[in-house]
């Protein structure tokens, strides 16, 4: 004997039910996507900005203390000129450093034995150091800066290692990254750089 099964079929509301999960499932699923792929779009787009145009970097060491301290992270413009007093970003064997330009192309340096500072005979006023100092010092004053090329030199003047050694040298315009200009770490210091 065959047994017969009885199909139940659903009701109006248990359809429109089913109807309105389904229909919630799939606009669910197409916000998803929607909104993984702006924020693919959001994050391709800052790291081509910060690597063309505003690159991010943080701070390691103390040779620009007290203006940067160890940990700080800073944006750094790209430009094409800078002047005296700016702090940079540069490559020097395969990292990159920050230092404040101090000599400018074809100027004369000469830096004496309690760590003063002067451009073509006259003295660099320098309020951002806490002490003067000649620091670590492999090259003959006076001396002239190179055609385009930079003097730099760290605000911690008895650690920093900069144009005064001869291992880094002036800065070339090819090897700078940009001009550090603005400080966004940490929270309580965040401002422009000067």
């Amino acid at each position: 004997m065959k047994r017969e099964t009885k199909l139940s079929l659903p009701t109006v509301e248990q359809l429109e039910a089913e109807y309105k999960r389904e229909s919630y499932r799939r606009q669910y699923r197409k916000m998803l996507r929607s909104t993984v792929a702006a924020l693919i779009v959001v994050a391709a787009v800052a790291v081509l900005v910060s690597n063309l145009f505003l690159p991010v970097l943080k701070i390691y060491g103390s040779s620009m203390t007290p203006t940067l301290k160890d940990g700080n992270i800073v944006i750094a413009q790209k430009s094409g000129s800078f002047a005296r007093g700016d702090i940079i970003a540069f490559y020097y064997n395969n990292k990159i450093l920050v230092k404040r330009v101090i000599g400018l192309p074809g100027e004369w340096i000469e830096i004496g034995d309690d760590g003063s500072v002067h451009i073509d005979g006259l003295p660099l006023e320098e309020p951002y150091l806490e002490e003067k100092a000649l620091g670590e010092c492999s090259i003959a004053f006076p001396y002239q800066v190179p055609e385009g090329r930079y003097f730099v030199m760290g605000d911690h003047r008895s650690v920093s290692s900069d144009s005064r050694n001869v291992a880094v040298g002036c800065v070339a315009e090819e090897q700078i990254v940009g001009k550090l200009a603005f400080r966004i770490w940490p929270f309580g210091e965040i401002g422009a750089i000067e």
